[in-house]
């Protein structure tokens, strides 16, 4: 099981550093991917006019780059309010402390404020309550395996202790303590040469037009020791295109290498040829992608069917999280 929060058009990183593994997970595991909307709320709740737009966003990315509807389970988290009670129970058995000192709490926080007092004012509730939201989106679906980069695994640790917890205070082997499955992928530099992302509008993103790609490709840092097109260049200090030359261009390698190091090409043509590389790469992607959106009540009805789908699996998952808690098991069809 994992998600993403819906904030806007997802890029190359998300690709590399999440899509594809997903598309390859998906053929072998059971596969929930949600599209955290809740999630969206503990820090946009001040500013919730695009969080509908960013859903289908979302969704067209997921679809265009090979998660497969008919084959793993994709849905928007607020389309499963079962997720929000296994919420609700479980912050009953969840210490004050443990959120308080949860680090992915402590760097949104860090992210959002300037100083002390806007923390204070941005800490609210829900964002107190976020890692608790987080196992219950994972232990609605009784989650063993989570996609994440080895950085995140301490992510993952809130989870496992509150999985743990349930299951002793209850004398229960119910909920499995979710394993991070890790990923390995290449490090995608935004054009700036810092990390890519959305926020520091550094990126490429998947749903770009080509000229789009190219402009923000020509913006990229090269070797910044390269004063003149007669100067001879360094790929090893080429910071942003020789890294995507080996995820997009493998075959013009040795070419690009050599042209740049006898200075027979400049930077400004060799990132035109990157560009458009990376335009061939992206062009199946967004024509598939295109296609969906042109058929938005469709792309609704794939929604509504993974929330139904979804919706089954934590309906019996709360149904036996009641049983085991001792309490009743209303009728709410």
């Amino acid at each position: 099981m994992s998600g993403m929060r819906p904030t806007g058009r997802l890029h190359l990183g998300h690709y590399f550093g999440v899509l594809t593994n997903w598309a390859r997970f998906q053929s072998e595991y059971e596969s929930f991917f949600a599209i955290v909307d809740w999630h969206a709320l503990t820090t946009k709740s001040s500013n919730t006019s695009e969080i509908k737009k960013h859903v289908f966003e979302v969704a067209l990315d997921w679809m265009a780059s090979g998660i497969d509807p008919e084959v793993s389970t994709i849905y928007v988290q607020s389309g499963v309010p079962e997720i929000a009670e296994l919420h609700l129970l479980l912050s009953m058995i969840t210490q004050q402390n443990w959120v308080e000192r949860e680090p992915t709490l402590k760097d949104m926080v860090r992210m959002l404020a300037q100083d002390e007092e806007e923390a204070r004012d941005r800490a609210t509730y829900g964002l107190l309550g976020y890692p608790v939201l987080m196992t219950a989106d994972i232990l609605t679906f009784r989650g063993e395996l989570v996609p994440v980069g080895k950085d995140q695994e301490s992510h993952l640790e809130f989870a496992r202790n509150l999985a743990r917890k349930f299951n002793g205070l209850f004398g229960v082997d119910y909920f499995p303590e979710p394993k991070p499955e890790f990923t390995t992928t290449p490090l995608l530099r935004g054009v700036d040469g810092l990390k890519m992302g959305k926020s520091y509008s550094n990126d490429i993103k998947l749903a770009d037009t080509e000229e789009d790609t190219t402009k923000q490709v020509l913006k990229m840092i090269t070797d910044r020791s390269r004063i003149a097109k007669s100067d001879p260049g360094h790929t090893d200090l080429c910071e942003v295109p020789w890294p995507m030359y080996g995820i997009f261009a493998k075959d013009l390698l040795e070419q690009a290498k050599n042209e740049c190091e006898e200075a027979q090409i400049g930077c400004v043509d060799c990132k035109k040829r990157l560009a458009s590389k990376i335009n061939e790469f992206l062009r199946p992607l967004r024509e598939k992608r295109a296609k969906l959106a042109a058929d938005p009540d469709k792309l609704q009805s794939i929604l509504e069917f993974g929330n139904q789908k979804a919706r089954k699996t934590a309906k019996q998952t709360l149904s036996e999280v009641r049983e085991i808690m001792g309490m009743f098991n209303w009728r709410t069809d």
